[in-house]
């Protein structure tokens, strides 16, 4: 007769690592590339009223300048200087025949005291814009100064050129002044992403150059284009960014991060959230040390995060390591903690490890019997009950399905 002794198998146990969740605000960004560029409603160009002789251009092209610069010498035309000093001769009988009809209001009928506003109005005005282009013609000679702070970017006559009236001589960007949000950036996104972006997300600027990337400054969007560029096929994004005194001149080509559906939710990291026919999940362990299911809804993905919404405990662990091989209630350990002790026939679940390159193996624990040999398990270099061996990941399930008495064959 002999005896025989049986022990009952326990749950298997799986070795998980676990973070802790947290609710922030997170944002889904869109990529873009661009080119820092000037606004057509931040140009100032720069003309005459009459016709000179440019003597000396004081401003290059990309050069930055402030209100009172001088930016180029001027010299009137003769016929000019003459039509400046017959203005100032105009404007000085318009003058005289103000002082004449002006007299004392009890000498005139209510019919002659319209007459004389008008008489008044009408020399004012015409005075007025005689001695304007007068005084700036004055003896021919003139210095042009900025009317604000800028950038010249664009000087369209050479030092000596005949300048006709009205003709452009160059043009003065403005950049991004004040708190109007005029757009200083042209960004190109896919007209998928185009739909998502709204006028004031948050917008991120960096360099393409390794000296700008590390530079990088924040704006606002300020325009989304409603069509489809013919040429590139993107759809065109307006960004106010107040560059001031960073490197970014225009010209420079930059990258750019929209913000976009930005909102509050679960901030948890990519490898924690899973998927099946019933949508997406997470794991949680709570104090009975098992995990336990929570059904979430993806909503933002930021690189490796995920923004969820769902009915997640603040205190629980968040399971990110090990939750491909768990079940709704499954036994688990966190890595790291006190290990509970089990029986001597306990099964060891499988858990991912990860190594300091940040590669990723299989750790596979042998679930031999006491009488596995164990001088065959020196020999394999593997150990029974309490020590594992790594091996690849396409071999991991052949070692796991084996029986128990069956040692692994290496």
């Amino acid at each position: 007769m002999h005896c025989v002794s049986s022990h009952a198998d326990e749950a298997p146990v799986t070795t998980v690592q676990t973070v802790t969740p947290t609710r922030g605000t997170i944002a889904q960004p869109v990529h873009a590339y661009g080119v820092v560029a000037t606004s057509s409603s931040n140009v100032t160009t720069v003309n005459l009223p009459y016709v000179a002789r440019l003597d000396q251009m004081r401003a290059q092209a990309g050069q930055a300048v402030t209100r009172g610069t001088p930016l180029f010498v001027v010299q009137a035309d003769p016929a000019a200087v003459v039509t400046a000093a017959q203005a100032r001769a105009r404007a000085q009988l318009a003058q005289d025949e103000l002082v004449r009809i002006t007299v004392p209001l009890r000498q005139i009928a209510c019919d002659a005291i319209a007459a004389r506003h008008r008489a008044q109005g009408c020399a004012r005005c015409q005075a007025g814009a005689q001695c304007a282009t007068a005084a700036r013609i004055g003896n021919g000679r003139a210095t042009i100064v900025a009317p604000h702070d800028g950038v010249v970017t664009q000087v369209s006559v050479a030092q000596g050129d005949q300048v006709q009236a009205g003709a452009a001589i160059l043009q003065l960007s403005a950049g991004s002044r004040g708190d109007g949000a005029r757009p200083n950036v042209t960004l190109a996104v896919e007209p998928a992403d185009a739909a998502s972006i709204h006028p004031g997300d948050a917008v991120t600027v960096s360099g393409l150059s390794t000296a700008l990337q590390n530079v990088p400054v924040t704006g606002r969007v300020a325009m989304v284009g409603a069509s489809i560029d013919a040429q590139s096929q993107l759809v065109n994004i307006g960004a106010s960014v107040p560059f001031g005194q960073s490197p970014f001149i225009p010209g420079t080509r930059v990258k750019a991060d929209i913000a976009t559906q930005s909102g509050t939710h679960w901030i948890v990291p990519r490898s924690a959230v899973l998927s099946d026919a019933h949508g997406d999940y997470v794991y949680q362990t709570g104090s009975d040390n098992k995990a336990h299911r929570m059904n979430v809804k993806r909503v933002v993905e930021d690189g490796d995060r995920y923004g969820v919404d769902g009915a997640l405990d603040a205190s629980r662990p968040l399971v990110v390591v090990g939750n491909y091989e768990l079940q709704d209630g499954a036994q688990v350990r966190i890595d790291g903690a006190k290990q509970q002790p089990a029986g001597q026939n306990a099964k060891q679940g499988t858990a991912r490890r990860t190594l300091a390159s940040g590669c990723k193996d299989i750790a596979v624990r042998c679930c031999s019997s006491s009488r596995c040999s164990r001088s065959r398990a020196r020999s394999l270099r593997f150990a029974c009950r309490f020590r594992s061996f790594r091996t690849s990941r396409s071999r991991a399930p052949l070692y796991r399905s084996m029986p128990a008495t069956v040692p692994p064959n290496r």
